[in-house]
């Protein structure tokens, strides 16, 4: 039977547009009124704007030891895509629940909320914190002031489960999510006049040719027993850019490299040594035109979850959900940021990925109510 608490936040949740290029207060200011007429302890940490926050509660004993409840209140424009619901509606329909975030994932944070107060009410020997971030869906960039606070503060928790969708299935792995953009400067002239100027697209194509190698080498070295679908870590340019007409030699140019890091890969090490390579090709460019430069950006960096060896949160989650599958996914979430703090992680929360980001986005209403009967049995498990 679907829990019609769960149903009713998340009929809030889905009502904020809470688009990552729009502002998030409003949810966050419903989220943290529920918490705080719980009795939570509530802490915010906004953005350099002001525009948005993450937010932090706790509720239960002022002690260590205790489990961060994970989720992202950000979601994926609906511009262009053929809905036929209304996405900031909930609309309930053959036991499915559709509105733009149901799955990615307002639904987790639905029932985190509407678990909340069986939390309240719980004789917790552990705390429960809730942890809501800002931006995961344009790189992950708002939950690491929140992370570096709690695992710097106290009470510091034990472990962290993200509830990104899985159907409820635990998740121990994942691929990381790292991205640059490259913008080259060079000199216009008369393209019969090379001499005279350095053409920025031209400088820009040994790079991107570089980084194609380098995708080559990371599916060489991924291992034969790798788990992930494709089993490599990949790199793929996206966009690209620059030039004003074909017979000028292009001032600007640019380019966004994205790497999905498998656990064995480094991203950065990637891009330390396309660095290299750019120093050098700059240092030539300035023999024509000393104004001429090539300059980074780095616009998400979330790095893998790496499988932990008898992790304390992935037996936790074993034991609530009854799930003994070895699962990694190929997507990123915010779980290696909390692992790279310290806390034992893993990913579990409902709804299937398939339905994340699509027209007429989705959660099962029996994945909502697995969610509920997981907290429900987490809340008696800090009983003890």
């Amino acid at each position: 039977m679907t829990d019609n608490a769960a149903v009713a936040i998340l009929a809030d949740l889905v009502g904020f547009d809470t688009t990552s290029r729009n502002s998030n207060l409003a949810l966050i200011d419903y989220a943290e009124a529920r918490l705080k007429a719980l009795g939570a302890r509530t802490e915010r940490f906004p953005s350099p704007d002001g525009a948005k926050a993450n937010l932090h509660a706790m509720l239960g004993p002022d002690v260590d030891g205790g489990v961060i409840l994970s989720g992202h209140t950000d979601v994926v424009p609906v511009d262009g895509q053929p809905w036929t619901t209304d996405p900031w509606r909930l609309t309930a329909k053959d036991g499915r629940f559709y509105g733009r975030g149901t799955c990615d994932m307002k639904g987790f944070v639905a029932c985190a909320l509407a678990a909340a107060p069986a939390f309240a009410a719980a004789d917790l020997k552990r705390p429960v914190h809730f942890a809501f971030s800002y931006d995961e869906e344009v790189g992950c960039l708002g939950a690491p002031a929140m992370i570096e606070r709690i695992a710097a503060g106290a009470p510091r928790p034990a472990m962290a489960i993200i509830g990104e969708p899985t159907m409820m299935k635990v998740v121990t792995g994942h691929k990381g999510l790292f991205s640059f953009r490259v913008r080259i400067t060079g000199r216009e002239a008369h393209s019969s006049m090379v001499r005279d100027g350095v053409c920025a697209v031209t400088q820009a194509a040994p790079l991107m040719a570089w980084l194609a190698a380098q995708a080559k080498e990371m599916q060489a070295r991924a291992p034969a027993d790798s788990p992930f679908d494709p089993p490599f870590g990949t790199l793929t340019i996206g966009r690209m850019g620059g030039g004003t007409a074909m017979n000028i030699l292009a001032r600007e140019a640019w380019f966004e490299c994205l790497i999905r890091p498998a656990p064995w890969d480094d991203a950065r090490a990637i891009l330390a040594a396309l660095r290299e390579q750019a120093a050098a090709a700059e240092a030539e460019m300035r023999k024509i035109a000393p104004e001429a430069a090539i300059s980074f950006e780095i616009t998400s960096d979330a790095p893998p979850l790496r499988p932990e060896t008898d992790g304390a949160a992935e037996r936790l989650a074993r034991q609530l959900t009854g799930d003994n599958a070895r699962r990694v996914v190929s997507y990123g979430t915010e779980a290696g940021q909390f692992q790279g703090a310290g806390f034992s992680v893993v990913v579990c929360g409902p709804g299937g990925i398939g339905q994340a980001h699509q027209p007429d986005e989705f959660v099962d209403a029996d994945q909502l109510d697995a969610c509920m009967d997981f907290l429900r049995r987490l809340a008696a498990h800090m009983e003890r």
